[in-house]
């Protein structure tokens, strides 16, 4: 028998990589993400940028009903289409959300690794969706990569050995000129964002790659719109933001 979860492309790219650091990596993250969300169990999840629906199938029974809200309607669909066996869980796209009935009603909100891809306009729009979304003295859970500092040294050179290995689609990663990795290496906030505009059934899409991306000025504008209980980092905790691979930030409304 197949496994529903192992089928999602992010999920074969991340959890399951042939190489063994990736998987590590992000399995860590996984685990992490449903031991914060996990401390709402028995409540409404709403997952905000879903993809695959990784996260929402691996904890569907932890909750009384999970929701997995993506842009990409195809994304949506086929989430449904693998995933529809599981209790308790569905799947919308994201402008659904927009509907009175969507507001104040989730126990715990998370959006992980999404908001590194949002244009200004639409990062600032998402961080008040979160915040209007969450029940009062709920929890919103945030995660990023770290694309600047020591840190971004250590994930090109893993990119880079798998893509030469063939794993997953590492191959179309984002490069850096010499001058570009020194600079973001050194935490200088001086690497051009990577902006892509894709032609879709929805109509032209714009969004940006990892490559530029600073954790620190989203921190700033999070604290703009929520109140930060906690930051943390992953996969190695206790080693802060100059070798790990993401950022989180556990919140609440203000």
């Amino acid at each position: 028998m197949t496994d529903p979860v192992r089928e999602g492309h992010y999920a074969r790219k991340q959890l399951y990589c042939p190489s063994r650091i990736v998987a590590w990596s992000h399995g860590r993250r996984f685990r992490l993400a449903a031991e914060l969300a996990g401390e709402r169990a028995g409540g409404r999840l709403l997952d905000y940028g879903c993809g695959d629906g990784t996260f929402v199938a691996l904890t569907h029974g932890r909750f009384a009903e999970s929701i997995g809200a993506d842009l990409d309607a195809g994304q949506i669909v086929e989430c449904r289409q693998r995933l529809a066996h599981l209790p308790g869980v569905r799947f919308v796209v994201t402008s659904t959300l927009e509907a009175s009935e969507h507001a104040g009603a989730y126990d715990v909100v998370t959006c992980m690794e999404v908001l590194e891809h949002t244009t200004d306009d639409d990062r600032h729009r998402v961080l008040d969706a979160l915040a209007r979304l969450v029940r009062p003295g709920g929890r919103i859970v945030i995660s990023v990569p770290i694309e600047i500092g020591p840190a971004l040294a250590g994930k090109q050179f893993f990119r880079a050995l798998a893509a030469w290995r063939g794993h997953g689609d590492y191959r179309h990663r984002e490069t850096y000129t010499p001058r570009e990795m020194a600079a973001a290496a050194l935490g200088r906030a001086a690497v051009a964002r990577a902006v892509y505009t894709v032609d879709g059934p929805g109509g032209r899409s714009t969004y940006c790659g990892h490559k530029g991306f600073d954790w620190r000025a989203l921190e700033r504008e999070i604290h703009e719109r929520l109140v930060v209980e906690r930051r943390l980092f992953s996969p190695l905790p206790l080693l802060g933001h100059l070798l790990n691979s993401q950022v989180w930030f556990v919140c609440r409304p203000g």
